[in-house]
């Protein structure tokens, strides 16, 4: 390890508290970081870019790096699908979920009780649409946006059309085998206006959905901002986790930037089962490969 990369782990691991010690199963290797110790991590390719790259030269620096699971946003053309599978193919990475509904493009999405019929329609459509991309490139789930605040609406009649939008889609879901993860937002931030926030509604929506193919994406980044008490939470709404994906806060950055104490996060997750990649829907601090080593450290942790 060069002194350049000692330095840079063992500061990950000062920021924390923990020190920078391996296992006897597991030691850090500096050029593949990441191949981390607990938790295997899925890089979101929209965010470590590697510079002006496609997205499928990517998903080859992400495998250079010892990562093993990537995850982006929207729906590739058939082209990107090809080139995606082909690197797919060559490293043995495998994409963990899309962003199969972004929800962005119209008001109100499938939360707008005035146009329901009309935008519910469209969402079945989509969510056919990003099954087949799903198929294509064997990805188990997808993302799912429910929408911004519609004007002069309550949010809990918003919150009852998007129940119905979901029930529509839900089996379609069920018969192509592909999980939408509905992900709640940050709404002092990020996505201010948006009608899917915090824990405590969206867990109770996918209960009232009540299908094994409708769960939560899970960011912790946004959990954090909204209401804390991560842990806690995680636990309490555990039956409707589908994803998790994670970030620092503030700055949506790498963990082992911020404020959150990821290794203990990452303990709960282990002790609730969670047998998944953990989304890195996180801008890098600098370049990827240190931004790849402080995501090691931050899960150089023991039980």
């Amino acid at each position: 390890m060069s002194d350049l990369d000692r330095r840079a782990f063992l500061a990950a691991g000062s920021a924390f508290g923990l020190p920078a010690v391996h296992s006897e199963s597991w030691i850090f290797d500096p050029a593949q970081p990441g191949r981390t110790k607990n938790t295997d991590f899925a890089i979101n390719i929209e965010m470590w870019r590697f510079g002006k790259r496609t997205r499928a030269e990517r998903i080859r620096k992400v495998a250079e790096l010892g990562f093993k699971f990537v995850e982006f946003w929207g729906r590739p053309s058939e082209q990107e699908i090809q080139d995606l599978r082909v690197a797919c193919d060559e490293t043995g990475v495998k994409i963990t979920q899309f962003t199969g509904f972004g929800g962005w493009g119209w008001q109100g999405a499938i939360c707008n009780p005035k146009a329901e019929d009309r935008n519910h329609t469209k969402f079945v459509e989509e969510v056919k649409s990003s099954c087949a991309v799903a198929k294509a490139l064997n990805i188990p789930m997808m993302t799912i946006i429910c929408g911004n605040e519609v004007p002069d609406v309550s949010l809990e009649a918003m919150h009852n059309s998007v129940i119905k939008g979901l029930k529509r889609a839900a089996p379609v879901c069920e018969d192509q085998n592909v999980m939408m993860i509905c992900e709640p937002m940050n709404t002092r931030v990020d996505h201010r206006g948006h009608c899917f926030y915090g824990s405590e509604h969206p867990v109770k929506i996918c209960r009232e959905v009540d299908s094994p193919m409708c769960k939560l994406n899970w960011d912790v980044y946004h959990m954090q901002i909204m209401e804390g008490d991560l842990c806690r939470r995680l636990r309490e709404g555990w039956d409707q986790v589908g994803y998790v994906q994670i970030a620092d806060n503030p700055g949506r950055k790498e963990p082992g930037t911020g404020e959150i104490a990821y290794w203990r996060v990452y303990q709960e997750l282990k002790a609730l089962g969670y047998n998944k990649p953990v989304g890195v829907e996180a801008n890098p601090s600098g370049p990827e490969i240190e931004a790849a080593i402080r995501l090691a450290e931050s899960d150089n942790w023991s039980d």
